[in-house]
């Protein structure tokens, strides 16, 4: 059962907002929040989702510039951030059961929900699973669980298979985990996600690095590398997407080297609500490497297909 915020000293310093905890299922998760100085009721509430390895402090850039017009919460998923690591069933539907009780317990009105990478697929799989909490996504570089397996030919999966049993063996897993939590390995790491290498600051490696040394991070990171792998681990996108019908906002830096750029046109024509903006100097994490910009796309899209129609709803 949820219990009300208390207030802590935040984990990361100052600028993410007012941090504060909440215990969800007996976990502590950490989340935070901005409110406009002068609030207006037609603003709909942004409910932001981190991707895989960061946390609420990668929205660093956009959590007050956001909450200039708009209430603006950011959370760490469960196994993630300064939220608890515990032995969970880690998947896009565990993590959307999350982010759907933090709504209804701190929010309980139609927000919109923008995640970036696993954040953005957990996004989506919260717009199918409780479409009523959703008035509008925002998809930054969405993963797609079903690519993988309509890229491998049938007569090699079992050899697929193998491989990935190997690399996902608890003890290499443990291994990897442990020896790549330092900043001269997390900083060349966290370069082949970004298009701009400068935007990966000493803030950002602290940001990265800090979590990896609570307890349970590593048997978590074990678990959750394991879940990605599996092909139930979340929703297959095109049909998702499809079935949508509220406003989506897909954005996607032309350098991404995570995830391919040309599946943002593919997953953009399968329904006229969905808008798609490329990036061209970004890569995996626009939010973080041209935060301006990105914030402008989003109030601005916002402006265009939500705000005339939740003020609407309101009256």
């Amino acid at each position: 059962m949820a219990t009300a915020p208390v207030s802590l000293t935040p984990k990361f310093p100052g600028q993410y907002g007012e941090q504060r905890d909440w215990a969800w299922r007996g976990w502590q998760i950490r989340y935070t929040y901005v409110q406009p100085e002068n609030p207006d009721p037609s603003a709909i509430p942004i409910i932001l989702l981190h991707g895989f390895g960061a946390s609420l402090g990668h929205w660093r850039h956009n959590v007050f510039v956001l909450g200039q017009s708009h209430p603006v919460f950011a959370l760490d998923l469960v196994g993630f951030g300064a939220t608890e690591k515990p032995q969970a069933p880690y998947d896009a539907y565990f993590w959307a059961r999350q982010v759907h009780d933090f709504w209804q317990t701190f929010i309980r009105q139609p927000a919109i929900i923008v995640g970036n990478s696993i954040g953005s697929l957990i996004a989506l799989t919260t717009a199918v699973e409780y479409s009523q909490m959703v008035a509008g996504l925002v998809l930054i570089s969405v993963p797609d669980p079903a690519v993988r397996q309509e890229m491998i030919p049938a007569w090699c999966g079992p050899v697929v298979n193998w491989v990935e049993g190997m690399v996902a063996a608890p003890w290499l897993l443990k291994a990897i985990f442990y020896g790549v939590r330092r900043p001269g390995i997390v900083q060349p790491w966290a370069g082949i996600a970004y298009g701009d290498k400068s935007a990966v600051d000493q803030e950002l490696v602290e940001i990265l690095l800090t979590p990896a040394f609570d307890r349970g991070a590593a048997n978590a990171f074990v678990q959750i590398i394991k879940s990605m792998t599996s092909l139930n681990f979340g929703p297959k996108v095109k049909p998702s997407l499809a079935q949508l019908e509220i406003p989506t906002l897909i954005l996607w830096g032309e350098q991404d080297r995570m995830i391919p750029p040309q599946f943002a046109s593919q997953f953009a024509a399968c329904n006229p609500r969905i808008s798609l903006k490329m990036l061209p100097q970004a890569g995996h994490c626009p939010q973080d490497e041209q935060p301006e910009l990105v914030n402008e796309l989003i109030l601005a899209w916002i402006e265009s297909n939500l705000r005339k129609k939740h003020t609407e709803v309101k009256r």
